[in-house]
C-alpha cells in the first residue's frame, strides 16, 4: 500500500463533520469502525473513548486543511508536524505478494499498525499520509470546499491545481448559484434602464400630443380670423353699395326741376 493512499484517511475523518450544516457523523463506535474499514485490525479495537479522541484529532486535521486553503503553508506544516510528533508511525517495507512486470516483488512503504489504541493508529496513518501528500504535491493541494455551506476538505489532484470543490455535486450547485446570481445582477442593471426608456417614451408622446394640440388650436384661430375678415369685407361692401345707391338718387332728384 503506497503512502499517498493514507492521505485519504485525513479527508475521511475531517468530513465526518459538516460545521456549516451543524451535522456530526462521528457519534458512535460503529462510525469509528467505518472510518477504518471492516478489514483493519485497529477497527476491531475501537471503543466509546475513541469517539471523543477522534473528534479532537479531527479538529486538528481540519485546522491543517484550513491553513493550507488560506495560503498559510507555514502554519499548516507546523500543525501537521505536531500531529506527527504526537502520533508517530511505524513504517515497514512490504510487497503484499505483488509483482512488477518482471516478476519481482513490488516493494513499497507500508505503515504498520502498532498503536496503543484505535485513535492513535488512525491519527498516525492520516497524519503521515497527509504529510506525504503535502511534501510531494504542495500545500496548495489541500483545500476546503468553496460551495457554501459545505466545508468539506479535499485533496487536489488536478493537473492544473484548479480544484475548488469537494465533489461534483458541490461544483454543480455552485455553478447553478453563480448563474442565478449573474441573471439577478443583469436584471437589476437592465431594470432601471428600461424604466428610463419608458419615461423618455412617455415624455416624447406627451410632447407630440402637445404639439398636435397647439397646431389644431392655431388652425382654428386662423379659421376664425379668416371668417371674421370675410364678414367685415361683406359689411364694408354692403355699406359702399348703399352709399352709391343713395348718391344716385340724390343726383336724379337734383336734376328733375330743370327737366321740368
Amino acid at each position: 500500500m503506497e503512502l499517498a493512499y493514507y492521505s485519504d484517511f485525513a479527508v475521511r475523518l475531517v468530513n465526518t463533520e459538516e460545521p456549516g450544516r451543524g451535522k456530526d457523523g462521528l457519534t458512535s463506535v460503529e462510525a469509528v469502525r467505518d472510518l477504518f474499514g471492516p478489514s483493519r485490525q485497529a477497527a476491531r479495537r475501537a471503543n466509546d473513548a475513541d469517539v471523543t479522541r477522534l473528534r479532537s484529532v479531527r479538529a486538528r486535521l481540519r485546522a491543517v486543511f484550513e491553513a493550507a486553503d488560506t495560503g498559510d503553508e507555514v502554519l499548516a506544516v507546523d500543525l501537521l508536524n505536531a500531529l506527527l510528533m504526537e502520533f508517530p508511525v511505524s513504517p515497514q517495507i512490504s510487497g503484499h505478494e505483488l509483482r512488477d512486470v518482471d516478476g519481482r516483488p513490488d516493494w513499497h512503504l507500508h505503515i504498520a499498525d502498532h498503536a496503543a489504541n484505535a485513535t492513535a493508529g488512525y491519527a498516525a496513518t492520516a497524519s503521515m499520509g497527509l504529510a506525504f501528500h503535502l511534501t510531494e504535491l504542495g500545500a496548495d493541494r489541500l483545500g476546503i470546499c468553496q460551495a457554501a455551506p459545505c466545508r468539506n476538505a479535499y485533496l487536489d489532484t488536478s493537473t492544473n491545481r484548479s480544484r475548488r470543490y469537494c465533489s461534483d455535486r458541490c461544483a454543480t450547485r455552485a455553478n447553478v448559484a453563480a448563474y442565478r446570481a449573474r441573471k439577478r445582477l443583469a436584471s437589476e442593471r437592465t431594470g432601471p434602464a428600461k424604466d428610463r426608456t419608458d419615461e423618455r417614451t412617455e415624455e416624447r408622446t406627451e410632447e407630440a400630443t402637445d404639439e398636435r394640440t397647439t397646431d389644431r388650436t392655431a388652425e382654428r384661430a386662423d379659421d376664425r380670423a379668416d371668417g371674421g375678415d370675410a364678414a367685415d369685407a361683406a359689411v364694408t361692401a354692403g355699406d359702399g353699395a348703399g352709399r352709391t345707391g343713395r348718391t344716385a338718387e340724390n343726383v336724379q332728384d337734383s336734376s328733375a326741376p330743370g327737366d321740368r
